[in-house]
């Protein structure tokens, strides 16, 4: 198979789809594999690192797009390149469809095949493909909650661990799953009072465990949240619904009872966010202030981290990637139930359901998809 490659172009993203490792792996396997000039740069790949894995450089992403039988991307393919996107072609990428109702439609309209990282799953019922992104925003979310409670960026002005005498920071996560535990485990190192809502019991005394007392779980309601908002200084949303789009568990109206100054930070902002005064920012301009209350959403939150998110996503998604190349998307689909439930348009069709109905358009199974 002829797989390709471009160089990501979402504002600030520095991650690439494909190491020099997964390339190595295609080609020692007999396929093809071609890399935009440059694309690895931002992770600290060179084209001479993908020259000696045995890929082949091209100028453009148009030539990948024209040609590649096989797209890997990270990000989600921006307008002008879903406009290259063709019939027959493969695209494997995040893809976040849920919220995003001009990219649903302009992958429909291209015939392609897209399957997105963020719903392929596992035996225990995981998102393989999500988590180690999940590890990394979970991981910098009190990092850079952090950084806007400093006053210079319009937060309190309230340091996270505190000094002796003064209170540290109280730190809300809402969703402990693998992005609120990441978060966790940072925040409590910062020497934060931590909370974590969740709705799972077992997942609650997973944290009360691992943890050993150092933060506080509490059952998610929407009573309990709005309790615990007036003396937050910082609240990260952690709360994730497989392909789905985002819950909105704060409004705005309450934001009037938080804090001036306090902090937002949307994990779930690639989902439609979970704040209902949240939207998209870039790692340029991350910040915005709504009623007093900064909010930092940074969509592409792992693109701060390149090189550990690149090398910790690839590890992961090689595995896959070479199944679709080796035994083609129909074949490998039809195999492994996991990797079909990542199956998220073909053919002008939506192929997973919970896109189609956040969007109130209609889907089929995927199983429809792969017959042929």
């Amino acid at each position: 198979m002829l797989i390709g490659c471009p160089k990501e172009i979402k504002p600030q993203e520095f991650r690439v789809g494909i190491t020099p490792a997964a390339a190595n792996e295609a080609t020692l396997a007999g396929h093809s594999v071609m890399i935009e000039a440059g694309a690895g740069l931002g992770a600290g790949f060179t084209d001479d690192d993908y020259r000696a894995a045995g890929a082949r450089i091209v100028d453009t992403a148009a030539e990948i797009f024209a040609t590649a039988e096989m797209v890997v991307k990270v990000k989600e393919p921006q307008a002008v390149e879903r406009k290259q996107l063709r019939e027959g072609q493969l695209l494997f990428t995040y893809l976040h469809l849920a919220p995003d109702a001009e990219q649903t439609h302009d992958l429909l309209a291209s015939g392609c095949t897209a399957i997105a990282y963020e719903t392929v799953t596992d035996r225990s019922g995981g998102l393989p493909l999500l988590a180690p992104m999940s590890e990394v925003a979970g991981r910098l979310a009190p990092q850079v909650g952090a950084w806007t409670l400093q006053k210079a960026n319009g937060g309190l002005g309230v340091l996270m661990g505190g000094v002796p005498g003064v209170r540290p920071a109280n730190v809300v996560i809402v969703g402990g799953g693998v992005v609120g535990t990441a978060a966790a485990r940072v925040a409590v190192g910062m020497g934060a009072n931590v909370t974590v809502l969740d709705r799972s019991i077992p997942r609650m005394s997973y944290l009360d465990d691992i943890f050993q007392g150092r933060l506080t779980t509490q059952y998610s309601s929407a009573s309990g949240l709005a309790d615990l908002l007036p003396t937050a200084d910082m609240v990260i949303g952690a709360v994730l619904i497989p392909g789905a789009a985002a819950p909105k568990l704060v409004t705005r109206a309450q934001l009037s009872i938080m804090q001036p100054g306090s902090v937002i930070v949307d994990v779930a902002i690639d989902q439609g966010g979970c704040f209902e005064t949240s939207r998209a920012t870039t790692h340029k301009d991350p910040i915005y202030e709504v009623d007093g209350v900064m909010h930092y959403c940074v969509a592409n939150m792992p693109g701060a981290v390149a090189r550990t998110s690149t090398q910790a996503l690839g590890n992961a998604t090689l595995p896959f990637m070479m199944a679709l190349a080796n035994k083609g998307w129909r074949l490998a689909c039809a195999e492994d139930q996991h990797l079909l439930n990542g199956l998220n348009v073909h053919a002008g069709q939506i192929t997973y359901a919970a896109v189609g109905s956040a969007l109130n358009l209609p889907f089929i199974d995927a199983r429809e998809a792969i017959r042929v």
